[in-house]
């Protein structure tokens, strides 16, 4: 099994946010009550294959930084190696002190920038994923295209229209195999060369660099607009919703399920048109939004709603949500019946909830059992439906520790 690493580097200025009047250096930065780089350490130890880190701060911020770090990974349970080296004057000075502190067995690693706390452990995977399934290539680099046309400008004059399919712009975290990029900063000091990120030496090695698709919101904070990201979260909030309805047998209405005709034989007592999964989807929706239930909404005892059509009802709750700007994301339903058969109509119930809803299949879980002659549904005698509904909105929070 290959031994994976990765570098964390915090060892920047922060020259032009501090020219802007940011008196901490953004990698220091306390968002959702942690240091900004230290979010990138918390992804990075959740992915199984990264047996350490090389935390880099600058020389005189080292011993501060590499105390504060310990402890915080000891309190969020940080189950990984850390080591710590001290940064240099240019970003690939530091990216070369901590390659000296990686272990000789390291075969392949992570070099990722402190400051860029968004990327998701999908773009991780992309990599390591491309690198293994192409062992000729020296390193993985995330890129983006490009949305705007691209010019190559000298003295306030257009030299030429650049093809933008074959310019990307470059992310990190880049991953490498660790004795060429070792080779790579090794030559770069030896000859004097600069790269703004590592592949650009690897390159200079004339090693093959491959690329996957980043992420648009894997940004690096470096302005006073990228700070904004921080400010304002996105926080998303879930909530379940539970209903439950019964109907008895021996009424006059043909009996519904989901909007589908289950049966002319077989007929509830109701108000409505008696669509028992529809009464316990909506009270369930209902329950979701902090609301009262469907009688209050709908009363059994207001001619308005005789024989109405029960998907009007689970409408109005879908109107209600949307309103409350809720949006539904799951939905569980149990129908429990001795009587009719519920299988041949599963399909047709799920396809017209589909419809209603916009939901997917694999979002709607729907069920039917029975209760082994036990019960008023053993003995026949009626019908009934659980109903679990999840819902979610996304809020944007203040973030007050900026």
């Amino acid at each position: 099994m290959k031994n994976y690493w990765a570098i964390i580097l915090a060892a920047g200025q922060s020259s032009r946010l501090q020219e802007q009047g940011l008196k901490t250096k953004k990698q220091f930065l306390t968002w959702k009550g942690l240091p900004l780089f230290f979010h990138s350490l918390v992804k990075l130890a959740n992915f199984p294959k990264i047996r350490g880190v090389v935390l880099v701060f600058s020389e005189s911020e080292l011993s501060l930084w590499q105390e504060r770090a310990l402890n915080l990974a000891f309190e969020q349970g940080l189950n990984l190696a850390l080591r710590f080296a001290a940064g240099g004057r240019l970003r690939q000075d530091s990216v070369f002190n901590g390659l000296q502190q990686l272990p000789e067995e390291c075969d392949w690693v992570l070099v990722h920038d402190g400051a860029r706390p968004f990327f998701s452990l999908q773009l991780v995977s992309r990599l390591f994923d491309l690198a293994e399934s192409q062992p000729e290539l020296a390193g993985v680099i995330p890129a983006l295209k490009s949305k705007d046309t691209l010019k190559e400008v000298e003295a306030n004059k257009v030299k030429k229209t650049l093809d933008r399919d074959k310019i990307l712009r470059i992310q990190t975290p880049q991953l490498f195999s660790f004795s060429i990029l070792k080779q790579a900063h090794l030559k770069a000091r030896e000859e004097g060369l600069v790269g703004t990120d590592d592949s650009a030496l690897v390159e200079a090695l004339g090693r093959e660099v491959g690329v996957v698709e980043g992420e648009e919101e894997n940004l690096k904070i470096t302005t006073q607009d990228d700070l904004k990201m921080l400010k304002k979260e996105k926080k998303v909030i879930y909530k379940n919703g539970f209903g439950y309805d019964v109907h008895r047998y021996g009424g006059d209405k043909p009996l519904i399920l989901g909007g589908i005709p289950i049966s002319e034989k077989i007929k509830v007592t109701a108000h409505s048109d008696g669509d028992v999964l529809f009464h316990a989807l909506t009270d369930a929706l209902l329950g979701a939004l902090g609301e009262e239930d469907i009688g209050t909404f709908f009363p059994d005892t207001e001619d308005t709603y005789a024989n109405m059509p029960s998907s009007i009802f689970f409408r109005e709750a879908l109107l209600l949500a949307l309103k409350k700007n809720f949006q539904l994301v799951h939905l569980d339903l149990t129908i429990v019946a001795q009587i009719p058969k519920i299988a041949p109509f599963k399909r047709q119930i799920k396809k017209n909830l589909m419809g209603l809803t916009g939901l997917g299949e694999e979002d709607i879980a729907l069920k039917a059992t029975t209760e082994e002659g036990l019960g008023f549904t053993g003995a026949k005698e009626g019908i009934k439906v659980y109903a679990l509904v999840t819902v979610k909105k996304e809020e944007e929070v203040e973030n007050e520790d900026l």
